[in-house]
């Protein structure tokens, strides 16, 4: 049974819990609704809740931790020469999932049952040749032992699958039974409904905290493995980045973090102005029928995909310049080598920022109160002195908000970087010269057939966390000049 069957078995079991607990209640008053503790739909929903809510909770956990559980044990079959042999666990368990499933894709299409799929008598000869019927390639490199260990994960797999159902059924119908039998109308059924939201409400606004948390540890996990294994000095303070996988790449943050700040300052410099003059025209002067028309023509840009403002960048505003500041452009001064530069990618970015800016600026200019205002007004100031002299002052900690949260997308912006700045990691003040950023070279480092024991893989956790320590920096000085304009205008 798959999960979403079980997860329609558990809504049907809370369904039932639903209306039978309702008709007890109101039997217990004998029809009468004055006579319950509590209104009939609460000893409903303490009836569904009962049902639904620990047994998925349950499967939640089960469908989390049964992977590692599996994963640990199959990984105990599998002998020290195969490891040696393919130089990583990771690569061995990705081929004994691979021949796991193709063993499932020859049992779907009738070609074995799951006995003789989980046979280990049976030999990689005749599996290989039962699955080649069905148009299910092993490979040449899958070993004997690999056969087994998937044979084993299927088996694991499917007890797992088998005891997880059985108990997530068997919890959603004790919840039930236990509810239904202590429904009567002196039930307290509203407070214990609503502690119960109230619980899951808490537990809702714990996720996103404990989704960072553990985020947070992954990436430091991984980077304490790369620091075994690389100088944190040569991290730091080293100048060069060059990883090439022979065992002296010299992986340096510092050419990647400059070229992540120089790009987002241009950014900012392109989007801050457009997009904070946008605002004030949007929110100050312009009519009801231009903002209308206007503000959602304007809030497009944010819809439009990062791969399209890449192709622009490539496409049309590279090429822009270099007809300018090349060789052969219009200044003749030859500054520009290529498509790609700093320049092209900051001028495209600031571009895609423009709708965040002024979006949040204009929410945040239109909540500054029409008494100051008017007050400013009625004092004998212009409207553009109002504005310049009471509005942006009071919406100031506001649109600061909103140009360090611009600022956070533009560092952690990759695609806009790959196709309009290049891929060369130095540091140069040439704004028309190419470089990269820290998550291109996230990326790069993270694709292929990368082992997650070599640093040149494992420096890509330690940009990560670095990138999330550079935004968290944001956020706080964010919050202190917040904090600092509120306690001079309220």
């Amino acid at each position: 049974m798959s999960v979403f069957w079980l997860v329609l078995i558990v809504f049907a079991i809370a369904a039932v819990a639903y209306v039978l607990s309702r008709a007890r209640a109101m039997k217990s008053a004998e029809g009468d609704s004055r006579k319950l503790h509590s209104l009939p739909h609460f000893y409903a929903a303490n009836g569904a809740l009962s049902a639904a809510v620990p047994a998925l909770l349950v499967l939640a956990i089960w469908l989390l931790a049964q992977p590692s559980v599996i994963n640990s044990s199959v990984a105990r079959v599998i002998p020290d020469h195969v490891l040696e042999q393919s130089g990583s666990l990771d690569l061995v368990m990705s081929d004994v999932r691979r021949v796991a499933d193709g063993l499932d894709e020859a049992v779907r299409q009738g070609a074995m049952t799951n006995a003789e799929a989980d046979d280990v008598r049976a030999g990689l000869t005749d599996v290989r040749r039962r699955l080649g019927d069905v148009g299910v390639a092993l490979g040449s490199d899958v070993r004997p032992e690999v056969l087994y260990a998937a044979q084993r994960y299927r088996a694991l797999n499917s007890t797992g699958a088998l005891l997880r159902n059985i108990v997530v059924i068997l919890i959603a119908l004790v919840g039930f039974v236990l509810s239904y039998s202590r429904t009567h109308k002196d039930f307290r059924a509203r407070n214990v409904v609503e502690k119960g939201i109230k619980v899951l409400l808490m537990a809702a606004a714990s996720l996103a905290i404990l989704t960072t948390v553990g985020i947070v540890l992954s990436m430091l996990f991984e980077t304490v493995n790369f620091f075994k294994l690389h100088n944190w000095r040569d991290f730091f303070f080293g100048t060069t980045w060059a990883p090439n996988f022979r065992g002296d790449s010299e992986l340096s943050i510092l050419p990647l973090l400059w070229g992540t700040l120089y790009i987002s300052i241009i950014a900012l410099l392109v989007a801050v102005p457009i997009g904070l003059f946008a605002a004030i025209y949007l929110s100050e002067y312009a009519g009801p029928k231009v903002r209308a028309f206007a503000k959602p023509l304007l809030e497009i840009l944010a819809g439009i995909p990062t791969i399209v403002y890449g192709l622009f960048a490539l496409l049309t505003v590279g090429p822009l310049l270099l007809n300018i500041f090349g060789a052969e452009g219009l200044l003749g001064v030859g500054w520009m080598g290529g498509a790609t530069s700093v320049l092209t990618a900051g001028i495209v970015m600031g571009i895609m920022l423009i709708p965040f800016v002024s979006s949040l600026s204009d929410d945040i200019i239109n909540s500054v109160p029409q008494s100051m205002r008017d007050g400013s007004l009625g004092l004998g100031a212009t409207k553009s002195e109002t504005i310049r002299q009471v509005v942006i002052p009071a919406a100031l900690p506001g649109i600061v908000g909103a140009i360090l949260l611009a600022a956070s997308r533009a560092i952690g912006e990759t695609m806009i970087v790959v196709m309009g700045a290049g891929a060369i990691a130095k540091f140069s003040l040439n704004p028309l010269e190419t470089m990269t950023t820290i998550t291109t070279r996230i990326v790069s480092q993270l694709t292929g057939d990368g082992d997650f024991s070599s640093p040149e893989t494992l420096v890509a956790f330690a940009l990560g966390l670095t990138l999330f320590v550079l935004t968290l920096g944001l956020n706080v000085l964010a919050l202190y000049i917040v904090r600092k304009y509120r306690e001079q205008y309220e």
